[in-house]
C-alpha cells in the first residue's frame, strides 16, 4: 500500500515525467489528482493519467515517480468508461507546461459524467464540487450526456437506463 498522494507529490510527480519526456505531449490528470490541485480534496489515493499523444520517455518517469513519490500512478480517464464527449480536449484546462510537457486537467465534464456513472459516494462529492466551483454547469452538462447517450450502447458494462436516471437526479439538484 503507497501513501496518500498531496499536491506536493503531484506536483513533483509532474516535474519528473516533464524531465523525462523526450519528446512533446499532453498528460491530462484525473480524478483525485484534478481535486487536489483544484483545491476541493487535500489527498488522493492514486493520480490517473491520459497521455495524448505520449511523450516519449514518460513510462521510464511513471516507474521512477511511483518508487521515489511512493505514489499510486494508473493510466485511466473518463473515455475509458464512457464515450468521449465531444470537444472535451478544447474544455481541458491548462495546468503547467513542464519541459515539453503540457498538463491538463481533462475535461470537468467527462470526469462528471463518468462520476456520476460509477456513482460511488466520493464521486457525488466530486460532482458537487464541480458545479460549486462552476466547472460544470447543468445545461451543458445535460447537452453533452444528450450527445453521447445513443453511444451508450458500445459500452455493455453500463445500464443506459440507469445511467440516464442518474444524470437526471443531479441536474434536477442543480438547475438553473
Amino acid at each position: 500500500m503507497r501513501s496518500k498522494t498531496t499536491i506536493s507529490k503531484i506536483e513533483q510527480l509532474m516535474a519528473i515525467l516533464g524531465k523525462e519526456a523526450k519528446t512533446p505531449g499532453t498528460i491530462y490528470l484525473v480524478g483525485g489528482a484534478s481535486a487536489v490541485l483544484m483545491g476541493w480534496r487535500e489527498m488522493t489515493l492514486d493520480v490517473d493519467l491520459k497521455l495524448e499523444p505520449e511523450p516519449a520517455g514518460v513510462f521510464a518517469g511513471i516507474r521512477d515517480a511511483k518508487e521515489s513519490l511512493d505514489i499510486n500512478i494508473e493510466l485511466a480517464a473518463p473515455d475509458d468508461f464512457i464515450p468521449p464527449l465531444p470537444g472535451w480536449r478544447d474544455r481541458s484546462q491548462f495546468i503547467a507546461r513542464v519541459g515539453k510537457v503540457d498538463f491538463r486537467h481533462y475535461d470537468f465534464y467527462s470526469q462528471a459524467l463518468a462520476k456520476i456513472e460509477r456513482g460511488h459516494r466520493q464521486d457525488i462529492v466530486d460532482v458537487e464540487a464541480m458545479f460549486t466551483r462552476r466547472l460544470i454547469d447543468a445545461i451543458e452538462l445535460r447537452k453533452l450526456f444528450t450527445a453521447i447517450e445513443s453511444s451508450l450502447i458500445r459500452y455493455p458494462g453500463i445500464d443506459a437506463e440507469e445511467f440516464h436516471r442518474k444524470v437526471e437526479q443531479v441536474l434536477v439538484a442543480h438547475k438553473n
